[in-house]
């Protein structure tokens, strides 16, 4: 019996995996999660689904989760964290414990910019190279900006004050973390994915200044939009009391966003999903409701 394991089981894009992997039919007897905690796991235990434990950075205890798994979904390390190593570890540890598939969640990259996005390019293209040269089966899935959480680069209030970000008009095809992980469940739990790379934009463009509009005609109240300096973001985002080097990497997303960086359409996750993803418009009346 083929087992399928998610990695990052009790955040939300590992959880939602799983779920849309029920979903889709998968038995419970054959998904596996895995967590480096113990906590928030009762929901996904009370399914049927086992938890293993296994750490990123516990190469032995990975190995021990891998036993008798063919394919994993390894759900990348988050951002000021040593991805490299991490990754290095779950990848390796997948081909010790006889791992056949390994799918990889990277961020997309508009081919031929160059653009190096701190704490997230280097390590992305470490964790491709290394997948490729492992002899496992991969598949690598590029994620835009989630657009479920697009607000936290404008601030929770634009009503109040407005959009005031380091762009004007440059556009992202975002999608949410909910059909992101719906395409990761079709991945897993199909054939003919193996040594595949999927670019998953959603299938409507936007901009900031694009959103302030949509935010004023959902509620018939202005949202002004305002072009700053990326130091005079920083600076704003370091008044509510955040670091200056979360405010910056914050920064370089947006300044990515007006740069193009996610505004590649190959139509993969359409394809994947059988259909065009939510539109901002519809995601913000739901939610503003």
């Amino acid at each position: 019996m083929k087992k399928i394991l998610v990695t990052g089981v009790t955040g939300v894009v590992g959880k939602s995996t799983v779920e849309h992997l029920l979903k889709k039919g998968v038995p419970a007897s054959q998904i596996i999660g895995l967590s480096r905690k113990r906590e928030n796991i009762e929901e996904l235990a009370a399914k049927g689904i086992e938890i293993r434990i296994g750490d990123y950075s516990d190469y032995n205890s990975l190995v021990a989760a891998f036993k008798d798994i063919d394919k994993i979904m390894l759900t990348s390390a988050v951002a000021f964290t040593d991805r490299s190593a991490h990754h290095y570890n779950v990848i390796t540890a997948a081909r010790e414990a006889g791992v056949k598939h390994v799918v990889y969640m990277s961020i997309m990259r508009r081919e031929g910019s160059g653009r190096v996005m701190p704490e997230v390019t280097e390590s992305d293209i470490f964790t491709e190279q290394l997948l490729k040269s492992s002899g496992l089966n991969y598949t690598i899935v590029y994620h835009p900006p989630f657009a479920d959480l697009l607000s936290f680069y404008y601030g929770p209030n634009p009503y109040e004050h407005g959009i005031k970000v380091p762009a004007k008009n440059g556009k992202m095809l975002p999608a949410t973390r909910d059909e992101l992980a719906e395409a990761h469940a079709e991945i897993l739990s199909t054939p003919g994915h193996e040594n595949k790379t999927y670019s998953l934009g959603g299938s409507h463009p936007i901009s900031f200044s694009e959103i302030a509009k949509i935010l004023a005609e959902i509620k018939g109240q202005p949202v002004s939009f305002t072009t700053i300096t990326p130091e005079e973001y920083i600076d704003g985002i370091v008044a509510q009391g955040v670091s200056r080097n979360v405010a910056e990497f914050i920064t370089n997303w947006v300044l990515a966003i007006e740069g193009g960086e996610f505004e590649y359409q190959s139509g993969d996750l359409e394809r994947l999903l059988g259909r065009k993803t939510k539109t901002f418009r519809d995601l913000m009346v739901t939610s503003l409701e």
